[in-house]
């Protein structure tokens, strides 16, 4: 999904990228695409809120909300029935997966220039600490873009630092659509008790509004990675988490659960498979 604040210069690269990436996921030329051939994992790539308009054959899940969010700079990114089409667009995702396979794990990334301005701004309100320990690199900001990012997050801030958010109305506020979405989509995916999977510094932020929603969607989720993104590691530590794997990654697109997959499949056949010492007969002697 696309992002408003990007016009204020908060990204190293254009919003371009952004539909530029998803015609490089459908030709198969991205690290997701690697890592989820790799690993037998099917990949959908879901065009929610992309500025840009895919021919209809092109081979996406097309749940267009709009095209691109609003810049929050200025005005909310989305209306609330924007916000709520996005929340059922992401649960009708999952409905789908479960009806038509037996699959019980579900991950989630994501690709949007900006986006990690959107995750800074919910972490900021969420966790209630200070915007320099919310904002990062992203995309690998210079020093002098960096501190510009900051001052824009800081200003679009200011009018709600007194104000009491609910989660909806964060997300609202400043998420993307492809956050919303996945929102919807990891609220679903927890009423069918499935396992989630979730990624880096975006899709943390996402996790964190699901928890103000639904506490108990923790007990459902993995870690997968600690992502490079500075603020990444203190979302991880609110949130009373570990990461499975901790290699510097700042790739997005969901890469990180596609690498702590086959993880989790051996630490799952370890506890299924091997004999115990009883049923071994070895002995503790």
């Amino acid at each position: 999904g696309d992002h408003g604040v990007a016009l204020e210069g908060v990204s190293a690269y254009p919003q371009e990228v952004t539909w530029q990436m998803v015609h490089n996921f459908v030709l198969g030329g991205a690290a997701i695409n690697v890592f989820a051939k790799q690993h037998d994992i099917t990949l959908k790539i879901v065009d929610a809120g992309v500025n840009y308009q895919f021919s209809s054959d092109t081979p996406i899940l097309h749940y267009k909300v709009g095209m691109g969010t609003k810049n929050f700079l200025y005005e909310p990114a989305m209306l609330s029935s924007e916000y709520s089409l996005a929340l059922r667009y992401g649960a009708k995702i999952v409905d789908d997966v479960r009806l038509n396979s037996n699959c019980n794990v579900i991950g989630f990334g994501e690709m949007g220039i900006a986006n990690t301005s959107a995750a800074s701004m919910l972490m900021h309100f969420i966790s209630g600490r200070n915007m320099e320990e919310c904002v990062g690199r992203g995309t690998g900001l210079v020093d002098i873009q960096m501190q510009h990012k900051l001052k824009i997050l800081k200003q679009a801030a200011q009018p709600y630092s007194q104000s009491k958010l609910d989660p909806s109305e964060l997300m609202q506020m400043f998420g993307g659509f492809e956050m919303a979405s996945m929102l919807g989509a990891m609220l679903r995916a927890k009423i069918y008790n499935m396992l989630i999977l979730v990624d880096g510094f975006i899709a943390t932020s996402v996790f964190m509004v699901a928890q103000q929603i639904e506490p108990d969607i923790l007990k459902h989720a993995v870690f997968c990675h600690q992502s490079d993104e500075s603020g990444h590691r203190l979302m991880l530590e609110d949130l009373g988490v570990k990461a499975v794997l901790n290699l510097g990654m700042r790739l997005g697109e969901g890469t990180g659960c596609a690498v702590a997959y086959p993880i989790l499949k051996s630490a799952t056949a370890f506890m299924n498979e091997m004999a115990s010492f009883e049923s071994a007969q070895v002995s503790q002697n």
